[in-house]
């Protein structure tokens, strides 16, 4: 009896160290995610303050790109249905930054350890890349749909309107848009913002 017993405790204090990266209960409430998760609150405070993206905005992309899972990657892509050909892409965490667009995030803002399922880095690169996408394509940071167009499809993809024969994608970018607005609406209500 006294094994079963700490085996159960051991299995219990093991399943208790893993939730940091995994996604919050309740996606569809803000005031739920930060209440469970208040390091996101404050990752994506700092990024407001330091890059002008509001929290809403962060929200609803990175509910649409991870789910807020730290560890989220593409699914692999099969040949013949049965043997594995590796991921979709490179993208990877709460940002789901691509190899090369994350390395040239560390670059230009000398943030070599960053972590792209570090909540605080995911953050901060939404508002550097979200700033780049401001200067070069004029989208205001408070845009969630049109933010979220040129996130998906970078920046000469938007340029050049690809975005406009993905009837899908610009499903997607709605409801992140509605997503942004209902998230701001809850934070305002639970006094969060």
């Amino acid at each position: 009896m006294t094994r079963i017993f700490c085996a159960l405790c051991l299995v219990a204090a093991l399943a208790g160290c893993g939730g940091g990266k995994h996604s919050p209960r309740n996606l569809d409430n803000a005031c739920s995610i930060v209440d469970q998760r208040p390091n996101y609150l404050r990752a994506m405070k700092s990024t407001e303050r330091k890059w002008g993206v509001p929290v809403p905005v962060q929200m609803a992309i990175i509910h649409q790109e991870s789910k807020f899972d730290g560890d989220a990657r593409t699914p692999y892509q099969w040949s013949l249905g049965v043997i594995p050909m590796g991921r979709q892409s490179s993208a990877y965490g709460y940002s789901q930054a691509l190899d090369g667009t994350w390395d040239h995030y560390r670059d230009e803002t000398r943030n070599r350890g960053a972590k792209r399922d570090n909540i605080r880095d995911a953050t901060d690169f939404m508002g550097w890349y979200m700033n780049k996408t401001k200067e070069k394509l004029g989208i205001p940071l408070s845009d969630a749909r049109d933010q979220y167009l040129a996130y998906h499809d970078g920046w000469t993809g938007y340029s050049r309107g690809t975005y406009r024969s993905k009837s899908w994608l610009l499903t997607v970018s709605a409801n992140v848009g509605a997503r942004a607005e209902l998230y701001e609406q809850q934070l305002r209500s639970c006094g969060k913002i």
